[in-house]
């Protein structure tokens, strides 16, 4: 086969494609206008009654009766827990991540950070608190102690 004839095949398969698209849309819109139209308030009512008469009929709850509904809530649970323990799993995977992510901005800041080569570091507390020359009597608690036992009190 030559190449043109091809091209004038695939040509009108895509039409073809095209116009059968178009028609299955206008059916698709008659059908469902058809069908909201169908539906008047009787019918309604009757097909109503008719699937409550079916499904009394079934008895479905027969289905549950004595010990065989017991199996089927502890099942449903099991999922529930299971659903419940992937979700702590997952959140606790993003908090992971996060974790990773602050740790490596933080290591990345303090390498990026100026050093205080010059500065000496002061004492957290002060010598003087220590000694017990300057509070006076060593029996008696110290300023801070008493003022403590005083709140507590």
């Amino acid at each position: 086969m030559k190449f043109e004839l091809l091209q004038k095949r695939v040509e009108r398969a895509e039409r073809l494609v095209e116009l059968r698209a178009e028609q299955s849309v206008c059916e698709w819109e008659s059908l469902k206008q058809t069908w909201r139209a169908g539906w008047t308030p009787a019918r309604i009512i009757a097909a109503g009654l008719a699937a409550g008469f079916l499904v009394g009929r079934a008895n479905p709850m027969r289905a549950l009766s004595g010990t065989r509904w017991m199996p089927l809530v502890s099942s449903i649970s099991s999922l529930f827990a299971s659903l419940k323990a992937a979700m702590a799993a997952g959140q606790a995977g993003e908090a992971a991540d996060t974790a990773v992510e602050t740790a490596d901005q933080a290591a990345a800041h303090s390498q990026t950070a100026p050093a205080f080569d010059g500065l000496e570091e002061e004492p957290v507390v002060d010598e003087a608190f220590y000694d017990e020359d300057e509070v006076g009597d060593p029996i008696a608690p110290r300023p801070a102690e008493a003022a403590t036992e005083v709140s507590e009190r």
